[in-house]
């Protein structure tokens, strides 16, 4: 078994060093200046976009919202890391570096709804189907996924959404505490709390769902992804959840996780089910 997860790990290595045709670049994200003013004119939206061979390219864009419990990201386990395994599979990967929110729990929101529809604006020169954009988070940037996924229409909502280990709640008991805080404040009102938990904004129209979380997780409750994928499932909306037994928080692509092979399998296979 070990020997096969070896493997594994290395063919899907060589896999992503065969993708070095990739194209990258970097884009703002706001060429005006930004709704939702924080306040911190250094920290700017923009993102790294990373198109895979034109030949291999399927038109699916999947983009990347990194962890970091709205204070910081984690650009490159949770972001950059990704691209080689995406642009593999033919999908371009764009992270977003987004705003951190300094308590405009707007600012943020606004960075990824706005890099939804950029990417759809360029669509055509990219080479990719604007009805195929799916995005990603881990941790923080799992809840602001799953916030665009619920709380968005039209050109600003992803077609799926893929989580790691996400914030889902801002209920107090259940919340990550600093994301809570960050995005909120520390005397956030009820209606905020509830208007801002993923699981409690889950409609028909939620786009379907890939869920990964590890079952020893001390930073951020695995019941916070365990309840959205129940309420996905309530409301009839495709989902997948995966449940390691071991990993704690912030795996992203480190190869030092135990179920890394494993996990990239599950990806991999969900993502070629639709």
């Amino acid at each position: 078994m070990k020997i096969l997860k070896i493997i594994t790990v290395l063919c899907l290595s060589m896999a992503a060093i065969t993708v070095g045709a990739q194209r990258s670049f970097e884009q703002k994200v706001w060429n005006v200046a930004p709704p939702y003013d924080t306040g911190d004119t250094a920290d700017v939206a923009k993102m790294q976009v990373f198109l895979p061979n034109e030949k291999m390219a399927t038109g699916r864009a999947v983009i990347i919202c990194p962890g970091g419990g709205y204070e910081g990201l984690a650009m490159k386990n949770e972001g950059t890391d990704w691209a080689p395994f995406f642009n593999n599979m033919g999908i371009a990967a764009i992270v977003l570096k987004y705003r951190m929110p300094h308590r405009v729990t707007m600012a943020p929101i606004s960075d990824a709804r706005q890099a939804l529809t950029l990417v759809r604006l360029n669509a055509k020169a990219w080479h990719i189907n604007p009805n195929n954009v799916g995005i990603m988070g881990f941790s923080a940037g799992g809840h602001l996924a799953s916030i665009v996924s619920t709380r968005s229409a039209n050109a600003e909502r992803p077609d799926f959404q893929i989580l790691f280990y996400p914030v889902i709640t801002m209920q107090p008991g259940f919340t990550h505490q600093g994301s809570h805080d960050n995005l909120l404040g520390k005397e956030a009102k009820k209606k905020d709390e509830r208007d801002y938990s993923s699981d409690m904004q889950v409609t028909r129209a939620t786009p379907r769902a890939f869920i990964a979380l590890t079952d020893d997780d001390r930073v951020v409750q695995p019941a916070n992804g365990v309840n959205y994928y129940i309420e996905l499932y309530r409301h009839d909306v495709p989902a997948s959840l995966h449940v390691y037994p071991a990993g704690e928080h912030g795996f992203g692509m480190l190869t030092s996780f135990k179920y890394h092979a494993e996990m990239l399998l599950d990806l991999k296979a969900w993502l070629q089910s639709f």
